[in-house]
């Protein structure tokens, strides 16, 4: 979702096998679908910043990737992003719960695991293949031998008993990399002068929910250390350092807050947002996801007159602005909506999936005197967030509305294509072809885009 607007974007890189999958669903060939949100990407951006700069990776452009998925789990997966279920956002009480989280990650970003277990993978699977092999030639050798020679049974075992220990040899080595994650993250939260406390509570919580589980469980079929094992050394390791008792700051908590609450009023029902901030909690997150739910799920007047009054308690807060431009613009009312939204745009200098929703008011509100703004502000914001294809959409519209019938199509074209439907792209870009000068710059990008086979990230 653009997470403001809750629109889907879907990732096109299928994900690899990756060290903290255990609770992550299967993703699909072009990847998981993603939450976008300028204001708490920008949070989670302020998390990772220390920890990145410490780990050595500050210059390695790396970002957090929101996954549309309820459940509590992050991980790593191409060396460029750490992916994070927003049901991790929502169940970190603190921002130090979540920053744990983050770090953990980060040791394996730092630790190079991706690409030492997909060495460690494909060595893994040059053994079954050897040990498979080997096997089977047992077994001919013992067909023929006779049928009671007990040489084809020799050859059954020599095909399991190898493949049995190259699984367990894996996943002891994915173990010990989640350990050396959980070392590193200790020692980058230190180093930043930051608590380990989040770290070992969130996972003293995964502990207690799953001992039941885990009893009876062979700690050699295990991708991670056993909780019980892997909890008690993280806790010695967090106790030593000198920022144990350290507490968040409260600014930064009310921020993580507003982010809870944002992500509630975008993604729970109605009844879940009113018994998770009940009318009695007048607090600012509170009013903020109520706000939220009302626009999306109740009474379009009452929803604005609840923006209103935190834009009236926050003046100075953009992502307010936002919400109301963007509450008008889905409620019918585009024109009303370019005002709080070129608010939003200049406050928070011009972030770009802020400026796409501004663009996106330009064009519905068909006045063709801002038809030449809106594709000034979707060509900027489509510079620095060039896989969105909300702007290319909006783009080719306005760039329709002036008649520019090659541009339109280009932009139509590579709005299909970051949607992953080829067929459609192709045949838009073939089109656009033309309609453009050859070898113009048009020509060449919609040239590009016939011949490609698909997006990639």
């Amino acid at each position: 979702m653009q997470f403001s607007r809750l629109t889907a974007l879907v990732c096109a890189a299928a994900l690899v096998v990756a060290p903290v999958p255990s609770l992550a669903q299967a993703p699909q060939q072009k990847g998981p679908p993603l939450l976008r949100d300028t204001e708490i990407e920008n949070l989670l951006r302020d998390y990772t910043r220390p920890i990145l700069r410490v780990a050595g990776l500050e210059k390695q452009n790396i970002s957090v990737a929101i996954i549309n998925d309820p459940s509590f789990n992050a991980f790593v997966a191409d060396g460029r992003r750490i992916f994070v279920n927003y049901g991790a956002l929502m169940q970190s009480q603190t921002p130090n719960q979540l920053i744990g989280v983050l770090a953990h990650e980060t040791g394996h970003l730092a630790g190079g695991h991706l690409s030492k277990l997909r060495t460690q993978l494909a060595q893994a699977q040059t053994q079954m293949i050897v040990a498979m092999l080997l096997g089977v030639g047992a077994m001919v050798a013992g067909s023929r031998s006779g049928p009671n020679s007990g040489a084809s049974n020799i050859g059954a075992a020599a095909v399991s008993a190898p493949q049995e220990l190259i699984r367990r040899n894996l996943l002891s080595y994915q173990r010990q990399q989640e350990e050396n994650a959980d070392k590193a993250a200790v020692k980058f939260l230190d180093a930043t002068g930051q608590s380990a406390k989040g770290m070992y509570e969130t996972f003293r919580r995964f502990t207690d929910e799953s001992l039941f589980a885990a009893r009876g469980a062979d700690p050699y079929a295990q991708s991670h250390p056993m909780p019980a094992e892997r909890v008690r050394a993280l806790e010695e390791l967090a106790r030593s350092s000198p920022n144990w008792d350290k507490k968040d700051d409260a600014a930064l908590q009310l921020r993580h807050d507003m982010m809870r609450a944002k992500t509630s009023g975008f993604m729970e029902r109605p009844d879940t947002v009113a018994r998770r901030y009940p009318l009695s909690n007048t607090s600012l997150p509170a009013r903020y996801a109520r706000a939220i739910s009302t626009y999306l799920h109740g009474d379009p007047r009452s929803a604005l007159a609840q923006i209103d009054s935190l834009i009236q308690s926050e003046p100075n807060n953009p992502y307010f602005y936002e919400l109301r431009g963007q509450a008008l613009l889905e409620g019918g009312r585009p024109q009303e909506a370019i005002a709080p939204l070129r608010k939003a745009v200049s406050m928070t200098r011009g972030a770009p999936l802020i400026e796409m929703l501004l663009g996106q008011a330009l064009v519905a509100s068909n006045n063709p005197a801002t038809t030449e703004e809106a594709i000034r502000i979707l060509k900027a914001a489509l510079a620095r967030e060039g896989e969105a294809p909300l702007g290319y959409s909006q783009l080719a519209m306005a760039y329709g509305r002036k008649g520019d019938y090659a541009e339109a199509d280009l932009a139509s074209a590579q709005a299909a294509y970051l949607r992953g439907d080829n067929k459609t792209a192709r045949e838009l870009a073939s089109r656009a072809k033309t309609r453009f000068p050859v070898g113009s710059p048009g020509w060449v990008r919609a040239d590009d885009i016939v011949a490609a086979k698909g997006p990639s990230k």
